[in-house]
């Protein structure tokens, strides 16, 4: 199974708060994760067998542009085993009922939320080790070699990504790895 590689770096608990303790997270290393678009996706479902590459991407394609047009029609979308995909917006308030019209809507977003069946779980605190939901992590350095584990003996170690990170893929600023705070722009 392959491991998403995670780095330590160091960073002030409240970001932005220069009088905040210093506190060690994990980030997901970065360029580690592949980015697959839909044609690999295709290649990989016509290897399974059942329907050629091109099927896939005219069938998945026509699932897009059905879901846009849903969306826009103000609708939701349930995709049994992928999740719910919803619209929400921001609005400007105002002070006054007549200012308050659909001319102070900022930004429309689109939601999505995992169906359960597809939510990951950290190998490491599964109680089914090796479940196909199951995502192992393994600690790295910067240069790529094996952290040093804190389980006294594998040299590597496992943690989940949700433990204060930042919630982007290596965008802390910090991309040199070395997590000396003087290199991080929040802390």
């Amino acid at each position: 199974m392959a491991k998403a590689l995670v780095m330590r770096i160091q960073r002030r608990k409240k970001i932005g708060d220069k009088n905040s303790p210093l506190v060690y997270t994990l980030v997901r290393k970065p360029k580690d994760a592949k980015t697959y678009d839909l044609e690999r996706i295709a290649a990989d479902i016509e290897a399974l067998g059942g329907m050629s590459a091109e099927d896939v991407l005219h069938v998945a394609r026509g699932l897009i542009r059905s879901i846009r047009q849903i969306l826009t029609d103000g609708n939701t979308v349930k995709v049994n085993g992928l999740g719910l995909f919803r619209t929400t917006f921001s609005c400007t308030p105002a002070e006054e009922a007549k200012s308050c019209t659909v001319k102070n809507i900022r930004r429309v977003n689109i939601r999505f939320m995992a169906d359960s069946s597809l939510r990951l779980v950290n190998d490491t605190n599964a109680t089914t080790k090796g479940a196909p939901n199951n995502i192992e992590f393994e600690l790295v350095t910067a240069d790529g070699g094996s952290g040093s584990g804190s389980e006294g003996g594998s040299g590597s170690e496992s943690g989940s990504g949700n433990e204060g990170g930042t919630g982007n893929e290596g965008g802390t600023g910090n991309e040199g790895g070395s997590g000396n705070v003087d290199e991080n722009p929040f802390g």
